[in-house]
């Protein structure tokens, strides 16, 4: 083989290289797009069916922060006896009660709003043992009344809680 015939074959031999490169590199890349264009779609669809799901979540820890509102609270559960260490426990019972009952939701809303419903939760579980142990209250109706007029002037902590979900739920749209 002379070196005419080596040139003839790299003069053949390279723009085939070259042409099944591009064509690999093109076909990688529109493989790719298709391929995000089907993730896109897929979870396009998701959030339709997610949506739903997530705004019921939102709904039913609304109504958790709604139910365990210390002063709806104290008007709600009324005291099983003049015992305010009864009563303190009877209420707090409760609470837990109600957030056993939608723990599911925290796997539909943020982590954030989780521990915002959490704090909530801890917050006012420890407002009325502070309550109860207050030198001035001596029964479980005076338990109650101690409670309402201290969130008088005060936000209460589930009222936060809602604050945050309304301003999360408004960020879905």
């Amino acid at each position: 083989m002379d070196s005419t015939n080596i040139i003839e074959i790299l003069a053949y031999t390279i723009p085939s290289l070259i042409t099944g490169g591009v064509a690999y590199f093109l076909f990688q890349s529109h493989f790719k797009d298709q391929q995000n264009t089907r993730s896109w779609l897929l979870q396009k669809d998701n959030q339709k069916i997610a949506l739903p799901l997530r705004l019921q979540a939102y709904e039913r820890l609304t109504l958790l922060m709604e139910r365990i509102n210390p002063s709806q609270l104290m008007v709600r559960i009324n005291p099983i006896s003049n015992d305010k260490n009864d009563y303190e426990n009877y209420v707090i019972a409760q609470i837990e009660q109600e957030f056993d009952h939608n723990i599911a939701q925290q796997i539909y809303v943020s982590d954030k709003c989780w521990t915002v419903i959490l704090t909530a939760k801890n917050a006012i579980v420890q407002m009325i043992r502070t309550a109860a142990k207050n030198e001035k209250v001596t029964n479980a109706d005076e338990l109650r009344t101690f409670v309402i007029k201290e969130l008088f002037d005060k936000t209460s902590p589930s009222n936060t809680a809602l604050a945050f979900i309304k301003n999360e739920v408004a960020e879905l749209w």
